[in-house]
């Protein structure tokens, strides 16, 4: 139904991820690879759907065989694609991606990702989300850059919560005073932002602690700041409380889009009404079930019985 509500619409970047078979710390060892839907809007979108939420992506892909595989893996996991285009003279993106434990190694391909264009994201697709999120890879490249900060602009005008992951890397972006002053004009029309401490210490420098990265965060203008620490846990603030969160301690096999699925947790928690800390809580066992498998999640999501898990 063209028209019906969604939960999320996650606007940005749709590829594949060719993810090692054999874990790596660098791609220099990775010697095979195996493909996997990935993109952190699309991940997030995935994990919202496999939890039974509604959520749509807005993006583009190539026309090949490779965009159709994109939109084949998120039709099956039921994530909606009214809003996914396929561009005549741009390949699908690429990203070669380490199996790793930790922070992973890698290298994009750039393709039709980055050529979103305003009319790719109509105000019918604003109008129907409760959530409106984006991820800052998409703010690397015009005339994507442009077209989310439009989009991310009409969405706050309409009411919406919007949603930003601050996951700047500077293999994609290397101007860092660039980078810093478009986050400065989209943070002004962010709800709720989700960075780690990989995130902040790229943006702002390593030196500083978690309290001091939440603060700055703030400052840029969202009202709740998650700052997610690995083993360390999550640091949640919001109107002048600052709570720390422990993480669930799991055997890790792939840490792969692991951030994408801790937000989608959060994210289906949130528009569900629950407390910002309940969202966290149930983020963190989203995530614990993410890391002990290779790429995305796959499988629906018992929403309740994760919820019942954490006490809701």
């Amino acid at each position: 139904m063209p028209n019906s509500p969604l939960d999320l619409l996650a606007i940005g970047e749709t590829l594949i991820d060719f993810i090692s078979t054999e874990p790596a710390e660098s791609l220099s060892e990775a010697e095979q690879f195996r493909r996997h839907l990935g993109g952190s809007p699309a991940n997030i979108a995935v994990t919202v759907a496999r939890l039974g939420g509604r959520a749509a992506v807005a993006s583009r892909v190539g026309a090949g065989a490779l965009g159709r595989f994109v939109r084949r893996e998120l039709e099956q996991r039921g994530v909606i694609t009214d809003y996914l285009c396929h561009d005549p003279d741009y390949r699908t993106t690429i990203i070669l991606v380490t199996k790793t434990e930790g922070t992973p190694d890698f290298e994009v391909f750039h393709g039709a990702d980055a050529q979103l264009q305003p009319d790719d994201v109509p105000e019918e697709a604003l109008a129907r989300a409760t959530v409106v999120h984006t991820s800052t890879f998409a703010l690397a490249r015009n005339p994507c850059r442009q077209t989310v900060i439009g989009a991310m602009r009409r969405a706050a005008a309409l009411g919406k919560v919007v949603s930003l992951d601050p996951n700047y890397s500077p293999k994609l972006w290397p101007d860092i005073e660039e980078a810093r002053a478009v986050l400065t004009e989209l943070y002004a029309h962010v709800t709720i932002t989700k960075p780690s401490l990989d995130d902040a210490a790229r943006l702002f420098g390593g030196d500083m602690t978690p309290e001091q990265s939440v603060r700055r965060f703030h400052e840029l203008g969202p009202r709740t700041v998650v700052l997610t620490m690995g083993k360390r846990g999550t640091l949640l603030s919001h109107a002048g409380q600052l709570t720390h969160i422990p993480a669930r301690l799991v055997d890790v096999v792939d840490a792969t889009g692991a951030g994408d699925a801790f937000y989608g947790g959060f994210l289906t928690a949130y528009t569900d009404g629950l407390t910002l800390v309940q969202c966290v809580h149930v983020a963190n066992a989203v995530v614990a079930q993410k890391l002990q498998r290779v790429g995305q999640l796959t499988e629906p999501l018992n929403k309740q019985a994760i919820y019942a898990m954490v006490g809701i």
